[in-house]
């Protein structure tokens, strides 16, 4: 069975390098784990005591996962980071210490959940910054914070902002300043303390560390660096954060020596996703692998071979194919043989997949 190797001990020291490196600018964040889908495995080898001690909350976009948070840690602070589901609330009130919100009746069916639950639920309203995603549209923030702070069992800790994670709009530094400067007049007209302006996620780390940013941003949702040691913004390794964390194995089921042109008419049978084949090479042959790994468990794209002169071939649902030339070594010996494995390194959207995948081994280092 194809594995996916998790390099544990590298991913706790990402952690525990990130909450130095905030606590140093004053700087609170929420880790947040959605990457591993609320994996118990997972959080019992990563999230140990020593690596949350010097984080603020940690979350996830799923509520199963928020709930196996608590069962693995009931002390953790949880922080649900999308929207909730109106029907979710009273799950939302129990499991969540915190969640981001955009939505009036759901903020208020929240404060319904937290007052028969004898809570107070905390809350951060999401802004409407140019995504075009999650968030209060600007022109009824005034109004629409005068209707929270009204709710008997709801407290609004902050204000924030998501982007960069659909359209791919960057943060920057006016941008940040417009949710500085709501905070500002949310603050002064209805004379409450928002003290968390959450200023975004990984792909805001860069500006952080140019000092780019408003001085009072004060709190960020990281996981992707955390993770995977590196900002989506430039897709670069983030300082001293290790970007080998995690290596995707397939085993080589099949190896043999077959053409590259495929025989016949290619119709729409296929599932579309094969390599572009060189007609003038109709008679010549090479070795082709497959690996035991298809569509239900990874996208091809979202993982590279470390052996750069492997090729994609095709896939399908259980199988990926590969080209692998003359299966020869430097030394005229065979490259590979069946039992083999082939090694990948995956992006978050594999791993992600892989974590999900009832057909992946995962094994810790």
């Amino acid at each position: 069975m194809a594995e996916l190797v998790i390099q544990t001990e590298k991913i706790k020291n990402n952690i525990k390098f990130l909450s130095e490196y905030f606590a140093k600018r004053n700087i609170k964040w929420s880790l947040i784990t959605k990457v591993f889908s609320g994996d118990k495995e997972f959080l019992k080898n990563v999230l140990t005591d020593d690596v949350i001690a010097k984080i603020n909350s940690v979350g996830d976009s799923r509520l199963t996962s928020i709930k196996n948070l608590k069962e693995v840690n009931p002390d953790m602070r949880t922080i649900y980071i999308k929207p909730p589901a109106e029907v979710y609330a009273e799950d939302v009130v129990e499991y969540a210490d915190i969640s981001l919100n955009s939505s009036l009746g759901t903020i208020k069916a929240l404060n319904k959940a937290a007052k028969a639950a004898d809570k107070i639920h905390q809350i951060i309203i999401m802004i409407e910054l140019g995504e075009l995603r999650e968030g209060v549209n600007r022109s009824d923030i005034v109004n629409f914070y005068e209707q929270v702070f009204e709710l008997s069992n709801i407290e609004v800790i902050g204000i924030g902002s998501n982007l960069g994670c659909m359209y791919g709009i960057e943060p920057n530094y006016d941008k940040l300043l417009q949710l500085s400067l709501y905070k500002e007049l949310i603050s002064a007209k209805f004379n409450k303390d928002l003290p968390l302006i959450s200023g975004g996620t990984s792909i805001t780390l860069p500006l952080v560390e140019r000092e780019n940013i408003p001085k009072d941003i004060n709190h960020f949702r990281v996981g992707e660096a955390a993770f995977f040691g590196v900002s989506p913004l430039d897709n670069e390794p983030f300082l001293e954060l290790s970007s080998d964390t995690f290596e995707f194995r397939a085993n080589i089921i099949e190896l043999e020596e077959k053409k590259i042109v495929p025989e016949g008419t290619i119709s729409d049978a296929n599932i579309g996703l094969t390599a572009t084949f060189d007609v003038d090479a109709a008679n010549e042959t090479s070795f082709k692998a497959i690996l035991d790994v298809g569509l239900l468990d990874v996208d091809k794209s979202d993982i590279d071979a470390y052996d750069k002169d492997i090729q994609f071939v095709g896939i399908t649902s259980d199988m990926l194919v590969v080209d692998i030339g003359n299966n020869k070594a430097k030394n005229g010996k065979p490259k590979y043989k069946i039992g083999d494995q082939i090694i990948f390194k995956p992006n978050y959207m594999a791993v992600a997949r892989l974590l999900n995948s009832k057909f992946i081994d995962k094994k810790f280092k």
